[in-house]
């Protein structure tokens, strides 16, 4: 009879809540620490999660430790800063980095890892908080086969679709090309939105005209959701870390001898809107941006449409 390992979660923000909570859901027992909201964590406990009081304690209990944090600066700081994992973590331990990082950096990090017998696996994650509590995100994983395997069965507690993309670092460069998609679709929805409402086509009707066509994509659904719906939550994804993401596309590109000519310009839309105080919008929210910046509204011009229909 085998004995389930016991798992850990740190950051249990917008995604990590529901992988943890599914987790939970599968039988597992589950350590947690959160950051300044305490709502995430005090739900899982309630389910049955032990908080762990610090690194110290969450290395001493757990077996396979996720992490789900916002950039490689904070993935650094948890593996290997004062009374990090690196410093309490065992031989045999699995870390699984579901964040969006530098590969650089989870090259690096594994290769200290490493030293210590501990195995580092970057497992970063495609779709929305929805599908975190419903269990079927994306998952595009970098391991060697045999940790892989030893992963797999709690990585489907929480994803949906699992892609063994390469050894380690390969699923973080997967999710950068992913999110170079990503960030490039807003910043051109954004631009042909805006242009649209300028000559007098409605963002309503680019929706429908683009959305049937072979053009559409759960992208766009969500993206034109807010704009054309006023959806805030429609894609709870910040600026703030897309221009993170976009600036790691960059620096990917730079260190491979590519040029990037369509990355480097979809980062500037991101750089702008967050000097100008928009990094906790959410990635729709750069068609406003995008709006403002050419002397429109979107938001009145939907709000106007909405009138002239009767909705």
């Amino acid at each position: 009879m085998t004995t389930k390992p016991t798992i850990g979660f740190i950051g249990v923000g917008y995604m990590g809540h529901g992988m943890s909570k599914n987790i939970l859901q599968n039988g597992y027992d589950l350590w947690v620490m959160g950051n300044r909201n305490r709502t995430p964590v005090d739900s899982l406990v309630g389910m049955g999660a032990q908080e762990a009081a610090s690194l110290k304690d969450m290395a001493e209990h757990c077996d396979i430790i996720h992490l789900c944090l916002s950039n490689s600066k904070q993935v650094e700081q948890v593996i290997r800063g004062n009374a990090g994992l690196l410093e309490h973590g065992r031989s045999g331990q699995i870390i699984i980095d579901t964040s969006t990082s530098d590969p650089t950096s989870t090259l690096s990090l594994a290769a200290d890892l490493a030293q210590k017998g501990i195995h580092l696996v970057d497992a970063p994650l495609g779709r929305t908080p929805k599908e975190a509590e419903a269990g079927t995100l994306d998952a595009m994983v970098g391991a060697d086969n045999d940790v892989f395997d030893r992963v797999s069965p709690v990585i489907q507690c929480w994803a949906g679709s699992i892609t063994h993309v390469g050894e380690v670092g390969s699923g973080h460069k997967m999710k950068l090309l992913m999110n170079f998609l990503a960030a490039s679709y807003a910043a051109l929805y954004s631009e042909a939105t805006v242009l649209g409402a300028k000559v007098g086509i409605s963002p309503h009707t680019f929706r429908q005209v683009i959305g049937s066509s072979r053009l559409g994509n759960g992208f766009f659904d969500t993206f034109m959701q807010y704009v054309c719906d006023r959806d805030e939550n429609a894609h709870k994804f910040t600026i703030e870390n897309m221009s993170k993401d976009i600036r790691y596309v960059n620096a990917m590109a730079s260190d491979a001898g590519t040029m990037n000519v369509m990355a480097a310009a979809a980062r500037h839309y991101y750089t702008h809107a967050q000097a100008v105080g928009g990094s906790a919008d959410f990635v729709p929210m750069l068609s406003d941006h995008v709006g403002r910046m050419n002397g429109l509204d979107l938001g009145k011009v939907v709000a106007d449409t909405d009138e002239k229909n009767g909705t």
